[in-house]
């Protein structure tokens, strides 16, 4: 991986996305309840605060728990909720270290087929159907990893200029669309709720 992505909005730690694809995962596990460029400025932050230039996922699964969590509660804090990100993140890192030696490009290097991908993106630890399909389209629109069939398993995520998600953001125009999409969606969702009432 060496690309350029957009997603947090900071050179820095969109330069570690690029390039690290357990950075990428990381940013995608907290990427829900704050802003997305948050989420994806965390993976650099917790490099920095490790002293590293790159998140290692052996070094991370190692890490004592309360440290790591620690790590992440420093101001400003990675998440909204650093302590139950922290076990996340740990959890996400031990299941790569047991499954694919700790390289999470492993994950989707080799894979052909679009539905085998999704599989192994559900079967990370904190991503379900949603967030693995949106990763699904990122890694299709922006990282070039193409298996057969990864636009339909992506689901809506997969289609072309649908701004629904991080796999389209590519800069801040594409931000200011996504952003819009999910209000629209927040606002549906409240109208359908209080419709049922």
């Amino acid at each position: 991986m060496d690309v350029t992505l957009h997603l947090a909005q900071d050179p820095e730690a969109d330069e570690l996305l690029g390039r690290s694809a357990l950075a990428a995962l990381v940013g995608m596990l907290l990427d829900q309840q704050v802003p997305m460029e948050w989420a994806f400025k965390g993976p650099r932050t917790i490099a920095d605060r490790l002293g590293a230039d790159d998140l290692d996922a052996h070094d991370i699964a190692a890490q004592d728990p309360d440290a790591f969590v620690a790590l992440l509660s420093e101001k400003p804090a990675v998440h909204r909720y650093p302590g139950s990100m922290a076990k996340r993140i740990q959890q996400l890192c031990q299941y790569l270290v047991e499954r694919y030696d700790g390289d999470a490009e492993l994950v989707w290097k080799g894979v052909d087929d679009g539905r085998e991908l999704l599989r192994r993106l559900e079967d990370l630890p904190g991503f379900g159907k949603q967030k693995a399909q949106i990763f699904l389209a990122l890694l299709g629109k922006q990282l070039g990893v193409h298996p057969k069939g990864w636009q339909e398993a992506a689901g809506a995520y997969g289609e072309s200029e649908s701004f629904r998600s991080v796999a389209d953001i590519t800069g801040p125009e594409s931000l200011t669309k996504v952003r819009a999409h999910k209000q629209e969606m927040k606002a549906a969702a409240k109208a359908a709720k209080t419709a049922r009432k």
